[in-house]
């Protein structure tokens, strides 16, 4: 099974809540970063990437969908005239592999959902598209598990470490720079970040911390 894989993605000002640690520039560069890593665990999950962008920006050989709609009606969108199955999968999950979302998409079920930190949802793989719908943001798994009721789906949660860790808040860096080993953790190699067990709790430490940019 080779389902396409939607990536939403914004190129411009993401990940806000990084703003205490990373610059504006940076932000982008490391969102970039983590695409890529997404990216190429699709690839090698046998997956076609599409890449659900909030405007054009250059990526190479990649597909990319301009959002005219909010997340969820974009995605919605694009599932209403899905002819196979389809994965989406969430820009900031750096430590995805091929294996992981291949555990995914080879569930037995109608569908199978991972759930995010927080009542998110990081992965959802459906079978049949046009049988579901999503309805992202606040408490989207228990949203998108009432959904999956309401269509008489079956439905596998997947637990996954791997693809259950977002990287939204600044301890979330502490994850990558544990079990990271693509871009995304060289990336904040290269900006100076390191690991920290000061006060006997790791944490993430910055040399040379720029000065920040409005």
């Amino acid at each position: 099974m080779c389902p396409h894989a939607l990536i939403p993605f914004k190129p411009a000002g993401p990940k806000s809540r990084l703003s205490g640690m990373l610059s504006p520039d940076e932000r982008e560069t490391f969102a970039r970063a983590m695409l890529e890593d997404v990216i190429a665990a699709v690839k090698d999950a046998n997956c076609s990437p599409v890449i659900i962008a909030t405007e054009l920006f250059d990526s190479e050989d990649i597909q990319i969908t301009i959002a005219d709609k909010d997340l969820s009606g974009t995605l919605n969108e694009v599932l209403s005239q899905a002819a196979g199955p389809v994965l989406i999968l969430m820009a900031d999950l750096p430590l995805a592999t091929g294996e992981s979302i291949r555990r995914v998409v080879n569930t037995k079920n109608d569908i199978a959902i991972v759930p995010g930190r927080g009542g998110g949802t990081n992965a959802i793989f459906v079978k049949e598209p046009t049988k579901f719908h999503v309805d992202y943001y606040g408490m989207s798994f228990s949203k998108h598990m009432q959904i999956v009721r309401e269509a008489g789906l079956s439905c596998e949660v997947v637990d996954s470490f791997l693809l259950h860790t977002d990287i939204d808040e600044e301890d979330d860096l502490v994850e990558l720079l544990t079990h990271g080993t693509g871009k995304s953790r060289k990336c904040l190699e290269d900006l100076g970040f390191t690991l920290s067990s000061e006060h006997g709790r790791v944490g993430v430490k910055r040399k040379n911390m720029p000065l920040q940019q409005s």
